[in-house]
């Protein structure tokens, strides 16, 4: 079933099956959590993060060395929700692009975690309008509906994202 959905998910994106194996399994590990009852469930598994609750939850963003990294988040209030995190630069996953960070967000997990990484394979090139090309990138697959690109001094936004808001780092 696991790799059914990856690879079901991943085509969609357009990348192997294996950019979507954490969010697909954040995703039914969710499913699981809200079958049994819970009216908060959320599951983050290496960037990827599948959401449900009864209230907002506030997500900070990644990007490593970045100084937007850690110190802004999203206010998610639309449930379920896929969110997924995607790096050239910061990441333990490979990514041909030069992205400090997109983040996805999407219909489900698995699904923000294949467009993630689709689009941050796009940032490379000229550095400032290639933010503009993930974020496009990502927003022309179906189910992705908010992207948030950015390498270096440039930010890009796109689709319908929630509420960004400031977020003190823990470390």
């Amino acid at each position: 079933m696991v790799a059914k959905l990856m690879a079901e998910t991943s085509r969609r994106a357009h990348v192997g099956p294996m950019a979507a194996v954490a969010g697909v399994i954040a995703d039914l590990a969710v499913d699981a959590i809200v079958k049994e009852g819970a009216s908060v469930a959320v599951v983050e598994n290496g960037g990827e993060a599948a959401l449900y609750s009864d209230r907002s939850l506030i997500v900070s963003v990644g990007a490593g060395d970045n100084p937007l990294s850690e110190s802004i988040g999203f206010r998610v209030t639309s449930f379920p929700c896929g969110i997924a995190t995607s790096s050239g630069r910061h990441s333990h996953a490979f990514s041909m692009g030069d992205a400090d960070s997109v983040t996805v967000f999407a219909t489900n997990a698995g699904l923000a975690d294949a467009v993630a990484t689709y689009a941050a394979n796009q940032v490379k090139g000229i550095e400032g309008s290639d933010v503009f090309s993930g974020v496009e990138a990502a927003l022309r697959i179906k189910g992705a509906y908010g992207v948030l690109a950015i390498r270096d001094d440039h930010v890009a936004t796109g689709g319908v994202l929630p509420e960004i808001v400031s977020v003190e780092a823990t470390h």
